[in-house]
């Protein structure tokens, strides 16, 4: 690749600008990430202490007898409802969402609860916290995203300016110097492993934005203006019980099933994975819904029931019912989180690894480069101008990831008023 001089020396700058930036934070979310990784194996001690139960008797408790259990301990009726083939351990009944999800754990033999758990009780949560929002709360969360925009920066401008010259040939791709002094050592150590891990840290970073607010937020409106995120149908929207569509009045007196009957339906269900029955609400009176987690996510599918008749409504699968921006969020998603397999558990740990090796080596590069009392930034001629299609593409990165379009302004707004403060003040020191 024959690279402009100018252009690179730009690119350059703003590659050293967005270090400057980000570098420090992109170390804390490299080595909070690694950790965060392990997750289900910091959980899953606590929560099979919760499921082993003892008892006396192998005679089963009903499940609604159960779920008053569970009702008591949240204060509020669940939600949702784990299924198990394995009686030999408590019923996990859900109440929420996402961190604010509680677990009850029931004895099926004497509807005793042998303990909660909320994604919020482990010493992850904190962990978590520190990687999302810096422990800052909203503030947090968009400081997080103005850096991994700024992360997506430098990888772009880390890669036109590493690329080797054509005297360098290939050795120009791997080769890290150690005969040339320490700052040679730890800019190559940073550029040769920058470059080759600059397509997984873009996955992972497509993979970590959609959870972001500006971001997150405008890409959910284009999976809804686009029609490519979940159907109604999945969400549940517009599916009733029959007999509350066809005869209002039949519901006064016929009663629905109890949620005994509705497991024992779920469980027959041949699906893969994690599945959970979840008991209707006030937005789908009239009906149940089971779906499973699982990986490959394809495999996911989700089923509703007549509340009264324990009929299957409507049956959905992934790939003909999620839109395909929510498949791609997803998989990133779940590719960002390790959970594709151990393969991907490895792959990001390593990745994350890196990220730390090549960010400090980043930063002791610029401590040994950088000149006592300056910021020691690559100048650019004055006389350079971005062509149209340079422009273009800055201010597509502007639209896509708002943050930085923002702090960008920001940045042009400073350099300006110090232009002319600068200008003003040797205009002083002349007519004096």
């Amino acid at each position: 690749m024959k690279k402009d001089k100018n252009i690179n020396k730009w690119l350059w700058r703003w590659h050293v600008i967005a270090g400057l930036i980000a570098m420090p934070f992109v170390v804390l979310l490299a080595i909070t990430g690694a950790i965060y990784l392990f997750k289900p194996q910091v959980e899953a001690p606590i929560i099979e202490k919760y499921k082993q139960i003892t008892s006396n008797t192998s005679v089963l408790l009903s499940l609604d007898a159960q779920l008053q259990a569970a009702h008591k301990v949240f204060g509020k009726p669940p939600t949702s409802v784990s299924i198990s083939k394995n009686n030999n351990e408590a019923t996990a009944f859900h109440r929420g969402r996402f961190s604010h999800k509680k677990t009850a754990y029931v004895n099926p033999h004497t509807a005793e609860v042998t303990g909660t758990f909320s994604p919020k009780s482990t010493w992850m949560y904190k962990v978590r916290k520190l990687h999302g929002e810096l422990m800052m709360g909203k503030v947090g969360t968009l400081f997080i995203e103005l850096i991994a925009s700024w992360l997506v920066v430098l990888i772009f401008t880390g890669i036109y300016v590493y690329w080797p010259s054509k005297n360098k040939g290939l050795k120009g791709f791997y080769h890290i110097r150690t005969q040339k002094g320490k700052r040679t050592f730890y800019r190559d150590l940073h550029s040769v492993l920058g470059f080759w891990i600059s397509g997984l840290l873009l996955l992972t970073l497509a993979g970590g934005l959609p959870w972001t607010d500006v971001f997150g937020g405008n890409f959910k409106k284009v999976q809804q203006i686009t029609d490519t995120g979940f159907s109604k149908e999945w969400m549940g929207i517009g599916i009733t019980s029959k007999v509350i569509s066809n005869n209002q009045k039949e519901t006064n007196t016929r009663k629905p099933l109890e949620v005994q009957q509705m497991y024992q339906i779920a469980q027959k269900q041949d699906l893969k994975g994690a599945i959970t029955l979840y008991l209707p609400n006030n937005r789908n009176k009239g009906v149940f819904s089971v779906a499973n987690q699982c990986f490959p996510l394809k495999e996911q599918q989700k089923k509703y029931f007549d509340a009264y008749s324990g009929q299957e409504i409507v049956s959905l699968d992934w790939q003909n019912h999620v839109g395909i921006l929510l498949r791609a969020r997803m998989w990133a998603m779940a590719f960002h989180q390790g959970q594709l397999g151990t393969w991907n558990l490895i792959l990001m740990f390593l990745v994350s690894v890196l990220l730390s090796v090549i960010s400090i080596a980043g930063i002791i590069s610029y401590l040994k480069r950088k000149k006592q009392g300056a910021w020691s930034i690559p100048k650019t001629p004055e006389s350079f101008k971005l062509e149209l299609g340079g422009l273009l593409l800055v201010g597509m990165l502007c639209f896509v990831l708002p943050l930085f379009g923002i702090s960008i302004a920001l940045i042009c707004v400073n350099n300006q008023i110090y232009r002319i403060i600068k200008i003003r003040s040797m205009n002083l020191k002349g007519s004096m």
